[in-house]
């Protein structure tokens, strides 16, 4: 089984496909938002491309197990993913993802990594997270 995770954020979204079989996940791209929102057409289209079983979303927590301020943005954004596309969506935290993604380039790239780079990959590690767990 196929499945799109996503590393939500207001003005860009990281994308990355995995799969069941192997619990492991590829960075894929991070969409940068269209107006006051995500670029529904891309999200769509890597749907209809991928054909993804679910779709996992990362929840940000802060240290103290409680939700941060801009949470109910993921709720929303996930809850707009649901009723758009029909397929199921899950929440999964994502406490220190995109701080690992950052560690993980700049060790493997030996110099700053950028931020579209960050995204991509930190949606990878959130779904390898969910798959490691659920799949």
């Amino acid at each position: 089984m196929t499945f799109l995770g996503f590393d939500f954020g207001p003005r860009k979204i990281g994308v990355a496909v995995g799969q069941g079989l192997t619990r492991s996940a590829t960075p894929l791209i991070t969409l940068r938002a269209q107006g006051n929102g995500p670029d529904w057409l891309r999200i769509g289209a890597l749907i209809r491309e991928w054909r993804p079983h679910a779709l996992i979303v990362g929840l940000p927590f802060n240290m103290d197990d409680t939700e941060m301020d801009w949470s109910p943005q993921v709720h929303a954004f996930a809850a707009q993913l649901g009723e758009r596309f029909g397929l199921p969506v899950h929440l999964i935290d994502e406490r220190l993802t995109s701080r690992e993604a950052w560690r993980q380039l700049a060790e493997r790239d030996r110099r700053p990594p950028t931020r579209e780079a960050v995204d991509a990959l930190a949606a990878a590690l959130i779904l390898e997270t969910w798959l490691s767990e659920y799949a």
